[in-house]
C-alpha cells in the first residue's frame, strides 16, 4: 500500500525475507499474539509472524493485486482501506495493531492511530522519518522535494500524502495523550541509532503505542 518498490521484499521458498524494519518490529511482538496487519502488502511480514512467532494474524490491504498475492501465501487476509475501513473491527480485538510504513499514505493519521489503539491492545507503528538530515540538506540546496532510498517517488507520483518526521510523531502521541512504551530509531541499513539524534539521523522509526484507558 506505500512501501516504495525497491523495498519490497518476497519470501523464498523455504524463508521469509524481512526488511530491516520488519525485522526490528517483528522482536518488539511476543509469540502466538492476535495481530491484525494494516497495509499488510503481500504478507511478507504477516508470513514470517505465522512461522515464526506463532500468530494469529489478520491482514488488510488496499491493492487487490497484494491481497491476492497475500492469499495465495496461505495468509488471511482482504482487501480494505485504512481509513474508511477499521470501524468495522471490534474494540480490544486482537493484541496488536500494525501500520508498517503506511501512516504517511492514510488521509487522517490522527484518526487511523486512534482507530489502532481502539482495535488493538497496542499499536504499531513505523514510517520513514522526513526529518533525516538528507532530506533537509537535498531540499535545501535544491529546492525540490527530495527522492531518498526510504521516500523513493517524485512529488508528483507518490502515494504518501502526509510526510512527518519523529519529533513530530512524539508531539502527535503527546497531543492524543499516548503512551509510547517502546520505540527504535533505525539507520539506512537498519541498525539502531541513538535517541538523542533521531529526528536528525534516523532513517525509520517504530513505535508500540498504548491507550493508557486500556490495559
Amino acid at each position: 500500500m506505500t512501501a516504495p518498490e525497491e523495498n519490497r521484499v518476497t519470501a523464498n521458498s523455504g524463508s521469509v525475507k524481512l526488511r530491516h524494519d520488519m525485522r526490528a518490529l517483528s522482536s518488539m511482538i511476543g509469540d502466538g499474539k492476535r495481530i491484525l496487519d494494516i497495509g499488510c502488502g503481500e504478507g511478507v511480514l504477516l508470513e514470517h509472524l505465522v512461522r515464526d512467532k506463532a500468530a494469529v494474524a489478520r491482514g488488510l490491504e488496499l491493492s487487490q493485486q497484494l491481497v491476492n498475492k497475500a492469499v495465495a501465501r496461505g495468509l488471511s487476509v482482504i482487501q480494505g482501506n485504512a481509513d474508511t475501513d477499521l470501524v468495522y473491527y471490534p474494540d480490544q480485538s486482537f493484541d496488536y495493531a500494525i501500520l508498517s510504513q503506511t501512516l504517511q499514505a492514510t488521509n487522517n493519521p490522527r484518526a487511523v492511530v486512534a482507530e489502532l489503539l481502539r482495535i488493538g491492545r497496542r499499536a504499531v507503528v513505523s514510517f520513514p522519518n522526513f526529518g533525516h538530515w538528507r532530506v533537509r540538506l537535498s531540499l535545501g540546496l535544491s529546492g525540490r522535494m527530495p527522492v531518498t532510498k526510504s521516500l523513493s517517488y517524485q512529488w508528483y507520483e507518490t502515494p504518501n500524502i502526509h510526510f512527518c518526521t519523529i519529533k513530530d510523531f512524539f508531539v502527535l502521541c503527546r497531543d492524543m495523550d499516548v503512551v509510547i512504551e517502546q520505540f527504535a530509531i533505525l539507520d539506512a541499513q537498519g541498525k539502531p541509532r541513538n535517541p538523542a539524534l533521531a529526528n536528525l539521523l534516523g532513517h525509520q522509526a517504530i513505535f508500540v503505542l498504548r491507550n493508557p484507558r486500556n490495559s
